[in-house]
């Protein structure tokens, strides 16, 4: 967003400052470290990606379980598996999530996937990698954003929930907000976690979790509830699928 210059030369307010900072967060990174094949690839990939998923999407049937958990009237945590980011892209779209992405040629055309369904996407620098990516999200979650955070990303173990969702709810006062969603019919590729992508006119299962406040992210029954509560969850997912066909 630019700013408007004032008519009294005054300095931007604090307040402009920050949302200009925010801004940053959905607009596309420079490729400038990359060379001219990656970067064809990313902004290829990128832009297949998303219309993949918004035709496919559209095709989708959606059955919602614990909807009564969610709120619009306070920022969230949103907390989910890897392997759903395509399902839960298109699921929670429009809302102004920011995400953590990390500084590597996979996570480029995953952020402008995203980032083209309206999220934002919460980068480090070279030197603080993934602590000044979780900055920037606790600032922007701070300024009344929510965020959203695959648990066991970037490189697994699948399915073992890493801390720093805990943290972000800790430093932010955000609440989590545990879901998964499983597909009766899916493409899974060959990464470490299967990602799962949506085949055409798939019912999808969308299971979501009572809110959960930290206290303190480093408590051990903290993270064993946390961990317990997204195993259950995708549990409950993958049951409706079976019992559906």
């Amino acid at each position: 967003m630019s700013i408007p210059q004032a008519v009294n030369n005054e300095e931007p307010r604090e307040t402009d400052r920050a949302e200009d900072q925010f801004d940053k967060l959905y607009t596309f990174a420079k490729l400038d470290q990359y060379t001219l094949k990656q970067r064809l690839i990313i902004r290829i990939a990128g832009f297949v990606l998303y219309w993949l998923i918004r035709a496919i999407g559209a095709t989708l049937r959606f059955e919602i379980i614990g909807w009564e958990h969610h709120t619009e009237s306070e920022r969230l945590i949103y907390c989910f598996w890897h392997n759903r980011i395509p399902i839960a892209t298109y699921f929670w779209r429009r809302r102004g999530i920011v995400v953590m992405s990390s500084q590597s040629f996979d996570s480029e055309y995953i952020a402008r996937f995203i980032q083209r369904f309206g999220y934002g996407a919460a980068k480090g620098s070279s030197t603080r990698g993934a602590r000044g990516g979780l900055i920037q999200m606790i600032r922007a979650v701070r300024s009344g954003k929510s965020a959203a955070f695959t648990v066991d990303g970037p490189r697994g173990p699948i399915y073992e929930a890493k801390p720093g969702a805990l943290l972000l709810a800790k430093k932010s006062g955000a609440a989590i907000l545990p879901f998964s969603i499983s597909l009766d019919r899916c493409w899974r590729l060959p990464s470490w976690d299967r990602i799962e992508i949506p085949k055409p006119f798939a019912r999808a299962f969308v299971v979501i979790g009572e809110r959960i406040y930290v206290k303190d992210a480093d408590d051990d029954a903290e993270r064993q509830r946390f961990q317990r509560a997204l195993d259950e969850l995708r549990e409950r997912g993958d049951t409706l699928v079976s019992r559906s066909s």
